[in-house]
């Protein structure tokens, strides 16, 4: 997620459009105090709602918990991960060497 200062809305307002085009979040903030946030306009937006899409966008891009991103989008953990489901958004995130770490722990377990 960019911040914009109010500014930059000025000079960078290409770059704010051309980010949610992109599907990014943008932050505008006044004097370092955040203002309004920028949602991109799309069919999730306008299927789910405003706080379930951006829930799912803040959920997806590690800005927020899974709990937190449940709360925000005033659903329970398990429709918010229905959610994610639906639209794509992995709920489970293994880095590759947190993968191969469980798949070490399973051979141990099945005695390989």
């Amino acid at each position: 997620m960019e911040t914009f200062s109010i500014r930059d809305l000025r000079d960078r307002t290409g770059d704010l459009v051309r980010g949610a085009e992109a599907g990014e979040l943008a932050l505008v903030a006044k004097h370092g105090h955040p203002v309004f946030l920028a949602l991109p306009f799309d069919e999730t937006l306008v299927r789910e709602g405003v706080l379930a899409a951006l829930a799912l966008k803040l959920f997806d891009t590690d800005v927020v918990s899974l709990g937190k991103a449940a709360r925000i989008a005033r659903l329970s953990q398990e429709a918010f991960i229905t959610l994610c489901g639906t639209h794509g958004v992995a709920v489970v995130r293994y880095g590759a060497d947190e993968l191969q770490k469980e798949l070490e722990d399973m051979d141990d377990l099945s005695g390989r």
